[in-house]
């Protein structure tokens, strides 16, 4: 159930490893892994879109470096922009595994 509810957050290819481990996994640990605030890869892309010369979309994500990197310098006069709109969406889906898989 808990996969078909929070589907969209995590890699397509290492959705079966994630059942896989949920099957065996107890019900105390199950509870914490219900609590986890994961991001939503598509809210993230449209912050990539609209804000990401400011560098806010890797801030949302954690990775600050590269947030601060993005602000002051544009994005990289906007490459580093264009290729999150394509990648932004995969990292924050990883993000939201291993979230969980810390857990587990």
């Amino acid at each position: 159930m808990f996969i078909m509810t929070n589907q969209k957050y995590f890699p397509e290819e290492k959705i079966v490893y994630l059942k896989d481990k949920l099957r065996t996994m107890d019900d105390d640990k199950f509870s914490l892994i219900s609590t986890v605030q994961m991001k939503d890869p598509n809210t993230v892309l449209l912050v990539s879109i609209f804000l990401g010369v400011l560098g806010i979309d890797r801030f949302m994500i954690g990775d600050t470096g590269m947030g601060i990197l993005k602000l002051l310098t544009c994005g990289c006069c906007g490459v580093l922009t264009i290729i999150d709109w394509f990648t932004i969406s995969k990292k924050t889906r990883e993000l939201n595994f291993n979230k969980v898989m810390t857990l587990l």
